[in-house]
């Protein structure tokens, strides 16, 4: 199965999507994590990001899409991706669509975190970081606890970045930019909402059940030959295998 996650900067998909790796053997596509592969490799493709990262500039469409078509091409990984945060756009959702179909794949089930800013603005605004250890925590979720090793006050920093500005921002820009790419996969009947405020236990409980239905086909013996029947019975839409 193939598998979208969406959700503003800040809702955990990214710890989601590793929890739903592990546990249904699939393999995370994120932009960020090829982009940062291509780099790493110093190929041609890889210069060309660095300048266009360093400049300040957006990598385009086109570098973002052949990227995305090398991973989704190959066997390894096929029917068993999720995406992570892509597509972002319209234009990247339409080009999904066609190199899937290009490729004998399709989406199955669309995740869409809702979380409020306000609680946006917490998550981001309240992460804290340890500088020996590494370990991360949040002054209103998670804080660090007294005697907590070297996670000591004097440890703790915060990104500059990590300011309500930015959050607004962020999440402003997620929801204009990912509006029409939800209603693209709701018109396929793709998407569930699943509640981003809840223990992360919860929301790992609740996408999995999704996940589930989608691998709950079974086959059984009759007289004539198998019959391949899905033991529950929802419509995810037309690219489903409903």
């Amino acid at each position: 199965m193939n598998v979208i996650i969406f959700g503003p900067p800040g809702a955990g998909k990214g710890t989601q999507s590793d929890f739903i790796v592990k546990k249904f053997n699939l393999f995370k596509l994120s932009t960020g994590d090829l982009l940062r592969d291509e780099i790493k490799k110093k190929s041609s493709l890889g210069v060309e990001i660095t300048s266009i990262v360093n400049s300040g500039s957006l990598v385009s469409d086109e570098i973002i899409n052949g990227l995305i078509e090398n991973f989704v091409s190959n066997d390894n990984y096929k029917n068993k991706i999720i995406f992570d945060g892509y597509p972002r756009n319209l234009p990247q959702a339409e080009n999904l669509e066609k190199l899937l179909h290009k490729h004998k794949q399709n989406i199955n089930l669309v995740i869409k975190l809702k979380v409020s800013l306000d609680t946006i603005k917490k998550r981001i605004t309240g992460r804290i970081a340890c500088s020996k250890c590494g370990n991360t925590y949040n002054i209103f979720f998670n804080p660090p606890k007294e005697a907590s090793g070297c996670c000591q006050k004097q440890f703790l920093i915060k990104r500059e970045d990590d300011n309500v500005d930015v959050a607004s921002k962020r999440f402003e820009t997620y929801e204009e930019s990912t509006e029409p790419v939800i209603d693209f996969y709701n018109k396929m009947g793709l998407v569930r909402d699943v509640n981003g405020e809840t223990d992360i236990d919860v929301i790992y409980s609740e996408i999995s059940s999704y996940l589930n239905v989608i691998e709950g086909w079974h086959y059984k013996i009759t007289s004539y030959k198998y019959v391949f029947y899905n033991l529950y019975p929802i419509n995810y839409g037309p690219n489903s295998r409903n």
